[in-house]
């Protein structure tokens, strides 16, 4: 596996913003991807250091759409955590 394809995107939600501030940023993993990936890829794709590495494996959910039913996909979300002499990752590039 690659390693730019080992993260698939990052996970904007309030909660992972609010984390933001401790160094800690969330992204969508390939289901595939282990921890020692997860470390690799975010270093070399943000040229930043990664100090620890947390992995949840998200379940599908049921879902409905009228008389049609089925699942969501599986997900993998990992909780990347910097260390304090590393430089911040910008998600939001400033529009100038």
């Amino acid at each position: 596996m690659e390693l730019l394809d080992v993260i698939k995107r990052p996970i904007v939600t309030e909660a992972s913003m609010l984390i933001m501030d401790d160094k800690k940023y969330t992204f969508e993993v390939d289901t595939r991807a282990n921890k020692t990936l997860v470390k690799q890829a975010v270093e070399k794709v943000f040229d930043v250091k990664v100090e620890k590495v947390n992995i949840l494996n998200v379940k599908p959910k049921f879902k409905r759409q009228g008389k049609y039913d089925g699942y969501t996909r599986k997900r993998r979300k990992a909780i990347v955590t910097l260390t304090q002499d590393s430089k911040q990752i910008q998600i939001f590039e400033a529009a100038e």
